[in-house]
């Protein structure tokens, strides 16, 4: 009997319960581990919305040089549209380009590409069909026009063109040098059935945006 008595004493010592430092210290374990495991969550999170942002920046940019890609590869003739088909005035890219709709003959478009309130917004005229509308849109405003937002957070918008024998340039009065060189190399008699040739062959675009550290350029071919 007195040996049962001790073991049981034995047993009911040895099952004590965790000391207060014990229960201070696992519960610092699982702090440190909930601190952690927040840390690389919160990481996971912000690289996945930095991922999310990037991609989408990539389509709107893809979208909006898609979109000049094609109007200045359908720009018109310098001679169809009675001055450069690709001209720059301040932030105002203008391009004069063919317009081809079901059922009808085809047509010329005045497109524009401008900055408004921080966004390329593409600014293109109804199908001009004769001399007297085209001239109307090449000086005039773009009321009534169709307006299409392509990318916003925009801060800057700058353009060059390439003009043959004389390289990239800025300068719509070297474009107009081109022009008249043309034109006299028209009335030589050896030349006279030769096409006036574009004064404009090449198009660079560089668009500076907020979320970006340097504004990205692309480069496009004219009428080709």
């Amino acid at each position: 009997m007195k040996t049962t008595a001790r073991c049981r004493r034995r047993r009911r010592d040895g099952a004590r319960g965790f000391t207060l430092i014990e229960l201070l210290v696992a519960i610092a374990i699982l702090a440190v581990i909930a601190v952690l495991s927040w840390r690389g969550l919160d990481q996971i999170i912000r690289g996945r919305t930095t991922i999310t942002n990037a991609m989408e920046d990539e389509r709107v940019f893809a979208q909006l040089f898609d979109q000049m890609r094609i109007d200045a590869r359908q720009a018109a003739s310098d001679d169809e549209s009675s001055q450069a088909a690709v001209s720059i005035t301040g932030n105002t890219l203008q391009i004069v380009r063919h317009m081809v709709l079901p059922g009808s003959a085809p047509r010329l478009q005045v497109v524009r590409y401008q900055i408004s309130n921080g966004r390329v917004v593409r600014y293109a005229s109804p199908p001009l069909g004769n001399v007297g509308e085209l001239r109307r849109a090449l000086h005039g405003s773009d009321e009534g026009w169709s307006a299409v937002p392509l990318m916003g957070g925009v801060g800057s918008i700058s353009a060059r063109m390439y003009v043959p024998k004389l390289g990239w340039t800025i300068q719509m009065n070297d474009v107009q040098t081109a022009m008249t060189e043309a034109v006299n190399n028209l009335k030589v008699p050896q030349l006279g059935n030769a096409p006036m040739p574009r004064s404009v062959t090449g198009l660079e675009v560089s668009i500076g945006a907020t979320s970006l550290a340097r504004p990205v350029t692309r480069v496009f071919l004219v009428g080709e």
